[in-house]
């Protein structure tokens, strides 16, 4: 592709970053020059990588799930890092610019710079604002494209930091803030009051978790987001209410929880109302991962990345999990936005360097599973029918939702498993997010799977979602414990699913004493009958379930012990 016009100042527009003006949104004010702002700009990937490591890289997938060796981080740094010259390039515009540099990392392809909003504009060829928008609230923002030096364009993929409107809604679905069911007493928590609900431990047992794995010796990370411009900057967990739930309320253990803060406050629990959650309260949203994971995996090390909501906060807590000392082998994420918004959220240039970092997670060996909403096919949007960015990234296993009955009796078994889609019964209820990817193309391990054509015109095909599903609708959810620690209440959304999945890859990862990876292809290529329970029965809006692959639930819902056992003989896709 050409390189744009060159403009008068001799600088470059980056490619994908233009931002218009958000519809509703209004100006307040230019915001003080001399204020200071840390950006993310990151580097193209290493041009010249080892043909070693890259022969590696091609054979990630060639071989049995249970015999795949990945990346050592020599290897991961010459193939998914920066250049050493390219990063230092950027430094001495920095510097020239009057910025300073407080870090540069070549795992992360990424030099962290700091400097004052007039320095911060002349450097890149932009004019900055405060605006205010109902839906997403005050905000730092700009107009038009983010401009570099004409020796830096080849070099510079995206600069992150200067627009700071909100990214990522939680994909989590109560009953209770919904005024549909009250909590209860934590008291009570061993008899289930909830008719049709679940404890993790139940779930597990209905999708034939291998019970006797429990995480040891695995290390999973949890994402949490808030702070930033978000007008209510909570979110966090008690240890104290996450120990009565675990403890007292399913009598098991407290597992090893640890805070990781990349971006904002860190752990800042809020308390979890529905006025503090409609404002931004991620509250619920962490408790809930973190009930879910931590009672199926009790044995694993969990460690909480929190990060804000923003394109820089997504992109630098990614690239810190893959790159880090905590050697995390699955990632659970619970938030998501559409693909394409009126507010446009994500610029082009964002979307490719988040995608690119779960790129890289696979070389690694990192499973990341991301809810896929709960807004059905039209994704939190007005109109239309949209996929859930970055569950729509082909490089991660995209989660849907179902409702799930189970039979009465010593044993319970699924009694009956349908897409989750509670609109023709509750107007303000959820459904399943899935549908057809507007930005990515049909990724090769989908080439059978029968995606069909967008429901949007052009009505092309695209990256098809959710890859799997499970439970998620709230009147069949999880009762899990409030963060003040006196209340259990039932919750449902991908949000549920997401951490049920990433549960089941953790046991796994236990049971073959290696990681599964990036593991659509291998889904695809020998899971996709005889192995997952197929959901055949209702529709998400635009699209509807079937036989097969659905833009519902994907393959299915889990079984697990049959997931082992196939994962443990499949030989490598072809």
């Amino acid at each position: 592709m050409d390189k744009p016009a060159e403009q008068p100042s001799g600088r470059i527009a980056i490619r994908g970053s233009s931002r218009v003006a958000v519809p509703g949104a209004t100006r307040l004010k230019s915001p003080d020059p001399d204020t200071k702002i840390r950006l993310s700009v990151f580097a193209r990937r290493n041009p010249n990588p080892s043909p070693k490591a890259m022969k590696k890289v091609n054979a990630l997938e060639s071989s049995a799930v249970a015999t795949r060796t990945y990346l050592s981080d020599d290897e991961f740094n010459q193939v998914y890092g920066a250049s050493p010259d390219d990063l230092e390039a950027i430094e001495k515009f920095a510097q020239k610019a009057g910025l300073s540099v407080i870090d540069a990392s070549i795992p992360k392809r990424r030099v962290l710079v700091e400097g004052s909003i007039a320095d911060v504009e002349k450097a890149f060829g932009v004019e900055l604002g405060e605006f205010e928008h109902p839906e997403l609230g005050r905000f730092r923002g700009r107009e038009g494209q983010v401009y570099v030096p004409d020796d830096l364009y080849p070099i510079i993929a995206s600069v992150e930091g200067l627009d700071t409107r909100p990214i990522g809604r939680p994909r989590r679905a109560s009953t209770h803030f919904a005024g549909r069911l009250p909590t209860r007493d934590a008291a009570a928590a061993l008899t289930n009051l909830w008719p049709g609900t679940f404890f993790p431990g139940q779930v597990a047992s209905l999708y034939d978790f291998p019970s006797e794995y429990v995480g040891q010796g695995q290390n999973v990370a949890v994402f949490a987001f808030n702070g930033g411009d978000s007008p209510d900057p909570r979110g966090g967990y008690s240890d104290a209410a996450l120990k009565t739930y675990f403890e007292d309320a399913l009598g098991g253990q407290m597992p090893s929880i640890t805070a990781v803060v990349v971006q904002g406050p860190g752990n800042a629990p809020g308390p979890d109302t529905p006025q503090s959650s409609k404002r931004g309260d991620s509250t619920g949203e962490v408790m809930l991962d973190l009930c879910v994971i931590g009672a199926l995996v009790p044995a694993a090390k969990i460690f909480v990345y929190f990060t804000e909501f923003s394109a820089q906060g997504w992109s630098e807590a990614i690239y810190q999990a893959i790159t880090d000392e905590n050697k995390i082998s699955v990632i659970s994420i619970s938030y998501g936005n559409p693909e394409r918004e009126p507010v446009g959220r994500w610029t082009d240039a964002s979307i490719n360097i988040v995608n690119q970092a779960l790129e890289a997670a696979r070389g690694k060996g990192i499973t990341v599973c991301v809810a896929s909403g709960d807004d059905g096919s039209r994704d939190d949007a007005s109109s239309g029918a949209h996929a859930d960015f970055p569950a729509s990234s082909p490089w991660v296993l995209g989660v849907g939702g179902t409702t799930l009955k189970a039979t009465n009796g010593p044993v319970p078994r699924i009694a009956n498993e349908v897409v989750w889609n509670e609109y023709d019964r509750v107007p303000s209820g959820g459904a399943g997010g899935g549908g057809v990817s507007a930005i990515f193309g049909l990724p090769p391990y989908q080439e059978g799977a029968g995606v069909p054509v967008s429901a949007n015109p052009p009505h092309k095909i695209g990256r098809g979602i959710p890859d799997v599903a499970a439970v998620a609708d709230p009147y069949t959810g999880i009762v899990v414990m409030h963060v003040d620690g006196r209340h259990v209440e039932p919750i449902g959304g991908t949000s549920a699913s997401a951490p049920l999945w990433a549960s089941l890859i953790v046991r796994i990862n236990q049971a073959l004493g290696t990681k599964v990876g990036f593991l659509n292809p291998t889904l695809y290529a020998y899971c996709a009958t005889g192995v997952l329970n197929d959901i055949t029965v209702g529709n998400n809006g635009a699209y509807a379930a079937g036989t097969g692959w659905d833009a519902c639930t994907g393959l299915g819902t889990p079984s697990g012990n049959k997931l082992l056992h196939a994962l443990k003989s499949a030989p490598a896709p072809s």
